[in-house]
């Protein structure tokens, strides 16, 4: 089974995160990612759970986090998806990575016009 979050879903686990690693308070990040999931999906994992509860699933999974880095506890949420079978997956909006490609271009080609103006500058 996959589960896929969504470009904001992800943003706002991150940002409850980094926010939790700031003030050491896991209750926000804890509702923050039960929010993230659709009913269906929590609905899904309860299924697959032993205590059919995600609630208590997901206060286990921050147990297990260090609290100091937000990559880590993406890992440990896909780790312990993944020992129930499930893939989660990030969906990106096609419109919005053409948005933020088209920024990285503008902003590589700012970049390397300034270096560019610097190095004719020295000579």
């Amino acid at each position: 089974m996959e589960i896929y979050l969504d470009k904001r879903a992800v943003r706002q686990i991150r940002l409850s995160a980094e926010d939790a690693v700031e003030e050491g308070d896991t209750e926000t990040l804890r509702e923050d990612i039960l929010e993230a999931f659709s009913e269906e999906q929590v609905e899904d994992v309860e299924r697959l759970l032993d205590n059919g509860d995600f609630f208590e699933f997901l206060t286990d999974m921050l147990d297990e986090w260090s609290g100091d880095d937000v990559d880590e506890l993406f890992e440990i949420l896909e780790t312990s998806l993944g020992e129930l079978n499930i893939d989660l997956k990030y969906v990106l909006p096609a419109a919005d990575d053409e948005e933020e490609e088209a920024e990285v271009d503008d902003e590589d080609f700012d970049a390397d016009t300034e270096e560019a103006e610097e190095d004719v500058d020295e000579d």
